[in-house]
């Protein structure tokens, strides 16, 4: 008994002794797979999750704070490669200016006339897609402007990725264009598109077919001696029917000699995956004089 009061004299080993005890009851009364709980225990358990609350806020606001750290690090790299390419995109803006002026002068030194000057100014019109016609035999789309917005066949039509397809009919406020999916070198009134690729004068081809089981386009008639490779950037050259120059087609994947080894065929992987489109952009040349 001497020993008790003893030990209850000590103050601070009693307070936690108090304290233990209270932490088992609380854990007990959190613990208990009780439905109804009286207002004592409720009271507690209350308590206990203030004191977890309190004490979670700050384990929380850590491992927050961490992971605001991982994210800011990441946004940091993304700026720099922004960065980057911002300094490329300003450099080839300055180099491009150059030599568009540079460009100017000559045609004036060589007296070019206004509608060879003007060959290339293409100008554009954003058209929302309306339809889609689901016959895998005709692969066509329907846009909302037609003749009302200049439109005419023969016209390019484009995505942001690259070339989607040719205006084939034309109505006073819609036109119908066939894709580059519906493109076959058997089918007489399939239109070809006259090829080339970036920076490099010698190459040349034509766009004739595309193969629905690869998703793959074919360039065809490439001289033997042309120097394409693989991942060259193929776009139009503009050269027939008054096809616009310049769109982006898509990349090499792979080369093939012919049949009889007089030229070359190209496997080219399209830019654009003529799906789920919303709105397309149709190019509008340059009304230059017969």
């Amino acid at each position: 008994m001497l020993e008790l009061f003893k030990l209850l004299g000590n103050k601070r080993l009693f307070v936690l002794l108090v304290g233990l005890v209270t932490f088992i009851a609380l854990m007990g009364f959190t613990l208990s797979p009780r439905a109804n709980l009286s207002w004592p225990e409720k009271f507690l358990k209350d308590s206990v999750g203030f004191v977890q609350y309190v004490f979670y806020k700050p384990a929380s606001y850590v491992a927050g704070f961490f992971k605001d750290v991982a994210n800011m690090r990441a946004v940091y790299q993304e700026n720099e490669e922004l960065r980057i390419a911002m300094g490329h995109y300003t450099r080839d803006r300055l180099k491009y200016n150059d030599l568009e002026q540079t460009n100017l002068q000559l045609q004036k030194m060589l007296n070019f006339t206004r509608e060879q000057q003007e060959r290339y100014n293409y100008g554009s019109r954003i058209a929302q897609v309306i339809s889609a016609n689901s016959d895998p035999n005709s692969r066509t789309i329907n846009i909302d402007i037609g003749e009302n917005a200049g439109i005419k066949p023969g016209m390019a039509v484009t995505s942001q990725e690259g070339l989607v397809g040719v205006i084939s009919h034309v109505s006073s406020y819609t036109s119908t264009v066939n894709l580059l999916t519906s493109m076959d070198a058997n089918d007489p009134t399939s239109n070809a598109i006259a090829a080339t690729a970036v920076g490099k004068e010698k190459v040349f081809g034509m766009i004739e077919s595309y193969d629905p089981k690869s998703g793959m386009l074919k360039m065809t008639k490439i001289a033997e001696d042309s120097n394409i490779a693989k991942d060259d950037e193929i776009i139009s050259s503009g050269i027939i029917n008054n096809f616009p120059k310049y769109m982006r087609i898509g990349k090499v994947k792979s080369i093939e000699k012919s049949e009889y080894g007089l030229t070359k065929t190209a496997t080219i992987e399209p830019y654009a995956n003529f799906l789920d489109w919303k709105q397309l952009i149709v190019i509008i040349p340059p009304e230059v004089k017969e």
